[in-house]
């Protein structure tokens, strides 16, 4: 069967430790990798704030997996995501070939700015 790509969003509760967290982190990237899912890119946010309080917690650790599964594999790893109390919210997208393109030049770090172009562009406001 084809591989699709998925992204997938998880947000884990901000009581853990920093190794506690890694360990959530690593248990599902293995749940996906023991389902025959590619990894693609795994990325840390860190410790966020929320806008609204979602289970009496003001805050909490986001990671982004990026991958290559099955669409049966979708279905497992949500149930490992609802049996785990550590995690707080998730929520996974299948990816198109135009999702695909950007998140390959945001990882090549197409869109970040150079500190040299902000001040070019503030100065340039300024004087006008």
């Amino acid at each position: 069967m084809a591989l699709r790509n998925y992204e997938t969003v998880f947000i884990v509760s901000p009581v853990l430790s920093e190794a506690q967290y890694s360990e959530v982190r690593d248990k599902f990237k293995k749940i996906l990798e023991q389902n025959g899912a590619k990894i693609i890119n795994d990325e840390n946010w860190g410790l966020t704030k929320f806008a609204y309080t979602m289970m009496g917690k003001q805050s909490g650790f986001y990671t982004l997996l990026e991958f290559q599964a099955a669409p049966q594999v979708i279905a497992t790893l949500a149930t490992e995501f609802r049996r785990d109390d550590r995690v707080m919210r998730f929520l996974t997208v299948s990816l198109d070939k135009h999702a695909m393109a950007y998140n390959e030049k945001r990882r090549s770090g197409a869109f970040k700015k150079k500190d040299a172009d902000t001040k070019t562009t503030s100065n340039a406001v300024e004087s006008k």
